[in-house]
């Protein structure tokens, strides 16, 4: 990432787009706090959950249960705060009959759902949100962007990398666009796709 400056208003959807290698992931993981920067600073409010590469924050050799307890601790909830979402996290992710197993013989998707679920659930201020949509079953997926439009009808911030670009289109206010860890474009998300597709383009 070199030079890269931008703010995000409370209560904003903002997307983050480019091709493969442009940056996007590296700057959401600084964002989570899951890496840092050589050099300037990041400042988030309020409660940050994260929702990454898959699995990030989970333990393969603990049952699904204990790792709903553990990723909940490591996003700022007490015990008794994950008693009352309990059910909510296991029956959205519908995993309720797997949740004494342990995840290192869950499926991809069973990962994608119940990470997204303890998320979601967890209420944060702010979403980070990493396209782990394409692990999911379609109908999953279709869940999830029901969930994460709840979620900011509720006025909380989210931050969402995708290559999926329509939902990026329905989903973002602003959208910010990426090349070798610059920013190219920022701004009203229909005029930054446009400018994506422009790079696109065969020369």
């Amino acid at each position: 990432m070199r030079d890269v400056s931008f703010e995000i208003e409370k209560g904003e959807a903002f997307g983050i787009i480019g091709r493969n290698g442009s940056g996007k992931t590296t700057l959401l993981k600084i964002l989570a706090k899951v890496m840092y920067p050589d050099r300037g600073s990041v400042k988030m409010n309020g409660k940050v959950a994260s929702f990454l590469e898959l699995g990030v924050g989970f333990q393969p050799e603990l049952s699904a249960q204990e790792n709903v307890y553990l990723y909940s601790s490591i996003l700022g909830m007490s015990r008794k705060q994950v008693d009352r979402i309990y059910d909510d996290i296991f029956d959205f992710a519908e995993l309720r009959k797997f949740e004494n197993m342990k995840l290192k013989n869950f499926s991809s998707g069973m990962y994608l759902r119940l990470a997204f679920s303890t998320a979601i659930n967890a209420v944060p201020d702010t979403l980070l949100i990493d396209e782990a949509f394409a692990v999911g079953d379609e109908a999953f997926q279709k869940k999830c962007i029901a969930k994460i439009s709840e979620f900011k009808e509720q006025g909380k911030t989210i931050v969402f990398v995708s290559h999926a670009l329509n939902t990026v289109k329905n989903l973002c206010q602003r959208t910010m666009l990426l090349a070798e860890g610059r920013v190219i474009s920022i701004g009203d998300t229909e005029k930054v796709i446009a400018d994506y597709l422009r790079t696109l383009e065969p020369k």
